[in-house]
């Protein structure tokens, strides 16, 4: 499946692009004053290889859920459980990504693919219709939105501590990768016009930095953060355990399946999947923070055309996520200071690739409005 996928992975269509940008010059506006959303609407063409491209509409978020084995190292104050506990919320609809998923009109489906703890109700099948989603306190959602579900799709019971051994075997880090290129072809499938990622694991942004730091070759300092808002001895710890972790592996970024082993997580592995299998089906993906990032240049280093499908939906306040964006060559949407995962950045950016879209649709020429030209 992995490799039939990045086959399926070509370049941006230049014919497409060059009559989007041909379209951005003749609409009633002054060229270029759209700004980054001209370009964003160029690249949509060519990923589509139609001007205009298809509206972004359905969305569909994923969240790949999976514990750490580096946990043990005591990166995060926070316990392990909370990271099942948190897929509870997101299936009872109380997280933050569903009240914003909600507004946005996306569907929200959780992957185990990897929580320490067996999940008590697994449905690998997707809703058999919407109903309006009620959120706590009793406050209606907009609109009716399909029902969060859950995919039980788990490779292993957590990852291995990687300070200490490789947090994956190869063939589970290829499993996880194959986990995520299926989801995207389940979500495609369901219609979704555009996937967004998302994440849920206590610990994960210490595998996300060492995966930065190996992907761009960075010291551990400038690609760790502080994650759940750790104190400075916490944190200068955690820059210790990335280190650690990198010098005993000394990954090869060459290798990204071997990257992903030594250093990564399995949501990390099955979003990097997810990113590859849009690609393939040349369907954006709204990239959400530092794990969604890390992630990307594991899907980039596998097959560098998978980045004409990816979209930088914010920049997160963690770092290594501006580190792995430059890597990629990707200009974040929005900056709001976020760092909260779950696919929440992403969502927000949303209406934003919409407006970039719709202005291709939508706004006349000067020909057809008769407007004058300068």
């Amino acid at each position: 499946m992995l490799e039939t996928t990045i086959a399926a992975i070509g370049p941006l269509d230049e014919a497409a692009m060059s009559t989007a940008r041909q379209l951005q010059t003749r609409l009633t506006k002054p060229a270029g004053s759209l700004g980054l959303l001209e370009e964003l609407s160029v690249r949509l063409a060519g990923l589509a290889g139609t001007c205009p491209p298809p509206l972004p509409s359905p969305a569909a978020v994923a969240i790949f859920a999976g514990d750490h084995g580096v946990h043990a190292q005591r990166v995060t104050p926070w316990p392990q459980e909370v990271t099942v506990q948190m897929v509870g919320n997101f299936l009872a609809g109380g997280a933050v990504v569903n009240a914003f998923a909600r507004q946005a009109g996306a569907t929200v489906t959780v992957v185990d693919v990897g929580v320490a703890t067996p999940l008590s109700t697994p449905d690998d099948h997707p809703p058999t219709g919407d109903a309006p989603v009620a959120a706590p306190g009793g406050v209606r959602g907009h609109g009716r939105v399909a029902v969060p579900r859950l995919v039980d799709a788990n490779v292993r019971r957590g990852t291995r501590d990687m300070t200490v051994t490789a947090a994956l075997t190869r063939d589970e880090a290829r499993s996880a990768v194959e986990v995520g290129i299926r989801i995207a072809g389940e979500l495609i499938d369901g219609r979704a016009a555009l996937l967004v990622t998302g994440d849920m694991g206590i610990a994960n942004t210490t595998p996300a930095a060492a995966l930065i730091a190996a992907f761009t070759g960075v010291d551990a300092a400038e690609a760790t953060g502080r994650g759940t808002g750790v104190d400075d001895p916490t944190y200068q710890h955690k820059i210790e355990v990335v280190r650690a972790a990198l010098l005993r592996h000394t990954p090869d970024p060459t290798d990204p399946l071997g990257v992903l082993a030594a250093v990564g997580g399995l949501e990390h592995a099955a979003l990097t999947g997810l990113l590859l299998g849009a690609a393939a089906r040349r369907v954006p993906v709204l990239l959400d923070g530092v794990i969604a990032v890390s992630a990307a240049l594991a899907a980039a280093a596998l097959a560098p055309d998978a980045v004409g499908a990816m979209i930088a939906g914010h920049r997160s306040a963690e770092p290594g996520a501006t580190v792995a964006l430059r890597q990629l060559g990707l200009t974040p949407l929005i900056d709001l200071g976020l760092r909260l995962g779950e696919g929440t950045g992403a969502l927000l950016a949303l209406p934003v690739v919409t407006g970039a879209v719709r202005v291709l649709h939508e706004v006349a020429t000067f020909d057809s409005a008769g407007v004058a030209e300068k």
